[in-house]
């Protein structure tokens, strides 16, 4: 969830209250008071804007919220403070589960809660106050503050005139609209990213290839490409046509690892586990070898990521053997 709206408004408080609710936080401002104190100045609200209009001047309007984004992990819920600029909410918006939420109160409400406060940065009459947050709304230099676009392009909006408990109802009551969004990999894509995952076990120095094979939806073997149990690892020198860096599809003959499909078998056999009537998911299409064998285990769907070069032969013989050969492509 993404917070924007006018000073005193009320962000502060939701962002305490998700955090409660088990949300991780991120204020888009604190990238601001670092570079800050980086500089050894003192943290005012003019020398926040100042600074924040030079890092959108020198890294681009959106910086904020890159610097921001790179640290939000999949597995956890974040509340994100202080959406000030467009391009701040197109960083964001490259998720399909974010949401922007305007925070909103009448300006002599804003203004006595910011009294308050008792900062000596903040405003002391309500005209300078009204002042600066026109200039906060619309600076006509683009790497100033837009918070008027950003509040325009709110998914959603609260106002937050009256008491805490009140805000903390409303928030309350909006959760469940955005957690029933809630965005999840399809099977495809599940099970073909935990086959990547498992590509990186792989020993091979030319490519690191995996697959897993699956039946009813639970996945009942791994295998990625390397050298054979028991034996030299191929980074470690084990495979001398991988470590003379032969060209591709020339001395097959010396090589000594099992392909990623291959290895999903054999463990399967190793382990007692029948693989028939499952899919197996490949980080690539399989080979002509790999083809043979994925047939004669009784597997009936193959999904590959990227394609395998001579992919034609293979392609036919799982046709004529009814086996489902399809591509799903994952990052």
């Amino acid at each position: 969830m993404g917070l924007t709206g006018p000073n005193a408004s009320g962000k502060g408080e939701v962002v305490e209250f998700l955090k409660c609710k088990g949300f991780y936080s991120y204020s888009l401002s604190d990238v601001i008071r670092e570079e800050v104190r980086r500089r050894g100045l003192e943290i005012t609200r003019e020398r926040l804007i100042e600074v924040g209009r030079e890092l959108r001047c020198e890294e681009g309007n959106g910086v904020l919220a890159q610097r921001i984004l790179s640290q939000i992990e999949e597995d956890k819920n974040y509340v994100v403070d202080s959406f000030r600029h467009p391009e701040e909410m197109k960083v964001f918006r490259t998720r399909p589960d974010f949401y922007l939420v305007l925070i909103q109160a009448e300006a002599e409400v804003r203004f006595a809660r910011l009294r308050e406060r008792k900062r000596e940065s903040d405003a002391a009459t309500l005209e300078e106050f009204l002042d600066l947050e026109k200039r906060e709304k619309a600076s006509k230099d683009s790497y100033g503050q837009q918070l008027a676009a950003c509040e325009a392009e709110a998914d959603f909006k609260i106002t937050n005139n009256r008491s805490l408990s009140e805000l903390t109802e409303q928030i309350s009551e909006l959760l469940p609209q955005l957690m029933g969004n809630l965005v999840r990999p399809s099977w495809d894509e599940y099970f073909m990213k935990l086959a990547k995952v498992a590509s990186l076990r792989s020993n091979c120095v030319k490519r690191k290839v995996a697959a897993i094979i699956v039946r009813d939806k639970r996945v009942i073997s791994t295998g990625y490409n390397g050298t054979p149990r028991g034996t030299k690892n191929c980074y470690e020198g084990g495979c001398p046509r991988c470590n003379n860096l032969a060209d591709s599809g020339t001395h097959l003959d010396e090589c000594l690892c099992s392909h990623g499909e291959e290895n999903a078998i054999t463990q399967a056999a190793y382990h007692g586990m029948s693989v028939k009537e499952g899919t197996l998911y490949s980080t690539f299409a399989p080979c002509l070898t790999c083809t043979k064998m994925i047939i004669n285990a009784g597997i009936i769907e193959v999904v590959y990521n990227l394609d395998y070069p001579l992919n034609e032969t293979s392609f036919k013989l799982f046709r004529e053997a009814g086996v489902i050969i399809r591509q799903h492509r994952v990052e």
